[in-house]
C-alpha cells in the first residue's frame, strides 16, 4: 500500500507517521547533552591535565591552551620520576598488573560461586530460604572501615597479610552477596518449562544449567562482572591495609604521589588516574550490548 493510501488511515487512527525527531526530541537530546557535560567535566580535566608539564599543571588561572607532553606518561611507568627537582618512584607497572590480577581473579571466583549459589537458592530453595538469602546480604551492608580490625588480626594470624590469595578471597567474600542476589534475579526469570521438558528427555541436572540456563543469563553475567570489577578495581582502604609492597594495587600507588617537598605532582597522578581508567572503559564498551539487557532483565519482554 502505497503512503498516499496509508495516510488518511494512520490519521484517522490518530498516528501520524514522524519523519524526525521534533522540537521536544531535540530540547531532550540538548538537556541530556549539557548533563552529560557536566557529569564528564572532572574526568576530562584530568586526562587534559595527564598531558600537561609540571608548570603548566600548576598554573594560575589554569591553561586550557598548552603544549601537550607525554612526560608524566613516560614517568608512570619509569622506575623514577623527576619533578621539579625530586624523585618519585612510582612501580606503577607492578599496581596496575596487582590490580588487573587481584580484580579479575577475584570478580571471576564471585561469578563462578555466586551463579552456582545463586542457580541453588533458585531452583532448589530451603525451608527458611529468604532467611538464607538475608543473612548473605548483612554480610555486604557494613562498610569496610567497620571490619578493618578484626579482618586485619585474621590475616596476621593466618598469614595472609600481604599476600595475592588474601586480598583474592578478602574481594571475593565482598562481592559474593551482590553477586547472589543479582543472579538469583535472573534465574527467578526464566521459564520452568524449557527445563522441565530438557529434564523428560533425560537430560541431568548438570546440562540443565550449563546447556539451557546459563546461555540465557549471559546479560546477568556480563552485568554483575561490570559492577562487581568498579566495586573491586576502585577500593582503596583494605588494599591499603592488607597488602604488601609487591601486592599494592593502582589506588595506593594513587596515594603514594601526593606529598613529598614539592607537593602534590598533579600532572603524575593524573596520567596514572588516566590509565587507570582505561580497563574499566574497555569492558564496559566490550559489554555494552549485554549491559542494557542484563539491568531491564524482568522489566522488558523481549
Amino acid at each position: 500500500m502505497r503512503d498516499a493510501e496509508t495516510a488518511p488511515l494512520l490519521e484517522r487512527l490518530g498516528l501520524r507517521r514522524r519523519h524526525g525527531v521534533g522540537a521536544a526530541g531535540w530540547a531532550w537530546t540538548l538537556l541530556a547533552a549539557v548533563v552529560s557535560l557536566i557529569y564528564f567535566a572532572p574526568v576530562l580535566w584530568i586526562i587534559l591535565t595527564a598531558f600537561k608539564s609540571y608548570n603548566d599543571a600548576l598554573a594560575i588561572p589554569p591553561k586550557f591552551i598548552f603544549t601537550p607532553t607525554l612526560e608524566n606518561f613516560v614517568g608512570v611507568f619509569s622506575r623514577a620520576f623527576s619533578s621539579g627537582g625530586a624523585a618519585q618512584n612510582t612501580g606503577f607497572s607492578l599496581y596496575f598488573f596487582n590490580s588487573i590480577f587481584i580484580a579479575g581473579s577475584s570478580v571471576a571466583l564471585a561469578l563462578i560461586i555466586g551463579t552456582l549459589a545463586a542457580f541453588g537458592f533458585s531452583r532448589y530453595p530451603l525451608k527458611g530460604n529468604d532467611i538464607y538469602l538475608f543473612v548473605i546480604l548483612t554480610t555486604r551492608m557494613l562498610p569496610a572501615i567497620v571490619v578493618i580490625i578484626p579482618i586485619f588480626l585474621m590475616f596476621r594470624v593466618v598469614g595472609l597479610s600481604g599476600t595475592y590469595a588474601g586480598i583474592i578471597f578478602l574481594y571475593t567474600a565482598f562481592n559474593l552477596p551482590f553477586a547472589i542476589w543479582m543472579m538469583k534475579s535472573f534465574f527467578d526469570e526464566l521459564s520452568l518449562d524449557v527445563e522441565d521438558a530438557a529434564r523428560l528427555d533425560g537430560s541431568s541436572d548438570r546440562s540443565v544449567f550449563f546447556k539451557i540456563c546459563l546461555p540465557q543469563v549471559i546479560a546477568g553475567l556480563a552485568a554483575t562482572a561490570v559492577f562487581g570489577l568498579i566495586l573491586t578495581w576502585n577500593e582503596f582502604l583494605l588494599a591499603l591495609l592488607l597488602t604488601g609492597v609487591e601486592t599494592r594495587t593502582v589506588p595506593v600507588a594513587m596515594a603514594q604521589t601526593i606529598g613529598g617537598d614539592i607537593g602534590v605532582r598533579w600532572g603524575l597522578l593524573a596520567a596514572i588516574e588516566t590509565l587507570f581508567l582505561v580497563p574499566v572503559i574497555v569492558v564496559t564498551f566490550a559489554l555494552q550490548n549485554y549491559l542494557l539487557r542484563g539491568v531491564t532483565f524482568g522489566t522488558i519482554k523481549r
